[in-house]
């Protein structure tokens, strides 16, 4: 078929969940996809931050093909090594005591909103349930993802959604306090947003969620499932604050663009569930648990944090650099290799004049272009990249 015909095929029998763009990726390496038809685009979305080693990488290849040999899937109800393997560099890695396996950055806000109840109920009963989180958040698609998502554009059509939730304006330390009540067990945030905008958690603000969460006895649940694994410039967002939270949830670059999720915590708040308290089937399966223990290695090998602060200052001071020649760019945001740029107008134009140059870009926020490229990006690319954006940029003046 050809790629119109294969399109239209395609839209006959998919559900119509997604504005797709109308190209048939068919292989990809480190930060280069390749269609169908044999074009090349250098790719700074990542698989919206999944693919952090690139794609296809010989390491993460060679793993997966070795462990489909052996043993793929095996219920949770028996152990199996390559999910201890993952679990230990977690935990040594992290503030966490204990890991959860799941299949995905959703289901891993699902856990930790469940698990944080549940303590919630066996530390203070019934009544300590509310869980406050921020405005512009994005914390998965599911009906109590959404309840804790701030962002109306994903809740539409959807109501009612489960209750409990509470949400607060991000970096509003006053109006933090305010909202706390009897009912509340939890304070969850992203320490730096993603689909929200690029915005980081201020000092101010995890400061003052530091002192009412041991004001109040509530727990800190941070969302890291898109920035973390050294995207940042340290192995999780949280390290660049004197902040321990007590459960963090992870996905996307953990297994290099395999599905598979997480929460990590410490015992003193794992210790509130019991077999039979929460489950998965797929959750943990060895395959993708091999895929996560090659990639976390290769992120360490690599030294991917360190890469993330020094190449990630670089692609801010190549757009800063855009932001002082162009009137309707109005600033960076973000840090290390999750990087977004503000513009005064729409995005989604430069989006599309960026894939017809070979470059694939996203838009999020509506003005805000998101830059989270594969995390093994040269400088080189990177060079490339800016020569594209500030070519299209001069043409819209």
């Amino acid at each position: 078929m050809t790629k119109k015909e294969f399109i239209a095929a395609s839209e006959k029998v998919f559900m119509n969940t997604y504005k797709r763009v109308p190209v048939v990726f068919v292989e990809g390496k480190n930060c280069t996809l390749v269609d169908s038809e044999g074009n090349k685009y250098l790719d700074m979305v990542g698989g919206l931050a999944a693919s952090g080693m690139g794609h296809s990488p010989d390491f993460l290849v060679d793993a997966i093909q070795s462990q489909a040999a052996k043993l793929m899937h095996v219920t949770n109800y028996y152990w199996n090594e390559p999910q201890y393997d993952l679990a230990m560099l977690l935990v040594d890695n992290s503030f966490a005591d204990k890991v959860f396996f799941c299949n995905s950055g959703a289901e891993a806000n699902e856990a930790a909103i469940k698990l944080a109840r549940k303590y919630g109920y066996k530390h203070f009963g019934e009544s300590r349930y509310e869980i406050i989180t921020v405005s512009e958040s994005f914390h998965g698609r599911t009906l109590g993802t959404l309840s804790a998502t701030a962002n109306e554009n994903y809740r539409e059509g959807y109501k009612p959604l489960p209750g409990g939730f509470k949400q607060v304006p991000f970096n509003d330390a006053e109006a933090l306090e305010k909202s706390i009540t009897e009912n509340t067990c939890a304070i969850m945030f992203e320490p730096l947003q993603g689909e929200g905008g690029l915005t980081p958690a201020s000092t101010q603000f995890v400061e003052k969620v530091k002192e009412l969460a041991e004001k109040h006895q509530l727990l800190i649940i941070l969302d890291e499932i898109q920035c973390g694994f050294g995207r940042t410039g340290t192995m999780f967002a949280y390290e660049q604050f004197d902040l321990k939270p007590d459960i963090m949830s992870l996905a996307k670059t953990m297994a290099g663009g395999f599905p598979i999720g997480a929460i990590v915590a410490t015992d003193k708040v794992a210790e509130a569930w019991k077999p039979g308290d929460h489950g998965t089937t797929f959750g943990g399966n060895p395959l993708a648990c091999a895929a996560g223990v090659a990639t976390v290695k290769e992120i360490i090998k690599q030294n991917i944090p360190e890469k993330a602060q020094k190449d990630g200052e670089y692609l801010k001071e190549k757009l800063d650099g855009l932001v002082e020649k162009y009137p309707f760019v109005n600033k960076t945001k973000g840090k290390g290799f999750m990087i977004g740029l503000e513009l005064d107008f729409p995005g989604n134009e430069v989006v599309e004049r960026a894939f017809e140059k070979g470059l694939i870009i996203n838009c999020t926020s509506g003005n805000i272009l998101r830059f989270v490229p594969p995390m093994v990006i040269t400088r080189e690319e990177i060079d490339h990249f800016i020569q594209i954006l500030d070519s299209i940029f001069s043409d819209m003046k």
